[in-house]
């Protein structure tokens, strides 16, 4: 492969672009120890020792670190190396540890997302957010379904906390409470019938 071009990245790292159509970043002391420049062919074998003496055990390092303070989605931790500019090789070689020594798992994420969540958040809420964090649909839903939420109960929470008295409660304040709902993501349906008739 041709290395397209050499750009600084930072203070210390320098991002490397090929003709393959990839980037990865390398620190400058690399970048002079492995000769990459602009122009010049790096060989298949080079990028393969790059892979594994620099790419592979940075990515899992990093991955580590990402893990360090919050658990994240395997999606989650793909994409801040991805955006490391760390080669999909290496990506993979993370993901699959962090896999094979249990440090992630969605399907147990999202059960302790559902768990922490169920008694404040609504299960649409509490799907769109597992989905933008790549959890599949069919996992989500089995998830959902064993949990428990209780909407109603949530809702009733809520309205008490806000000190809501049907008889006593004006228009204006009705609908108030109403859209508060609905931006919890609670359906309309369930807000109206329920609630706030």
């Amino acid at each position: 492969m041709q290395v397209t071009e050499v750009v600084p990245l930072d203070k210390r790292r320098c991002k490397v672009r090929t003709d393959a159509g990839f980037a990865f970043a390398l620190y400058k002391g690399e970048v002079q120890r492995y000769k990459i420049e602009a122009g010049k062919e790096l060989a298949e074998s080079e990028y393969r020792k790059l892979l594994e003496t620099v790419f592979c055990p940075r990515a899992r390092e990093r991955a580590l670190y990402l893990l360090k303070s919050h658990d994240r989605t395997e999606q989650e931790i793909r994409r801040k190396l991805l955006e490391g500019y760390y080669p999909a090789e290496a990506v993979d070689f993370a993901v699959s540890f962090l896999k094979e020594y249990g440090y992630i798992d969605d399907r147990e994420y999202a059960r302790r997302y559902i768990e922490i969540y169920a008694q404040r958040r609504s299960s649409s809420r509490i799907r769109e957010d597992l989905l933008r964090k790549g959890i599949g649909r069919e996992q989500i839903a089995e998830l959902l379904q064993d949990s428990g939420i209780s909407e109603q109960e949530q809702i009733r929470a809520f309205l008490k906390k806000k000190g809501y008295d049907a008889e006593n409660c004006d228009v204006r304040q009705r609908r108030r409470l109403q859209a508060s709902l609905l931006r919890k993501g609670y359906s309309y349906e369930t807000v109206s019938r329920n609630f706030l008739t």
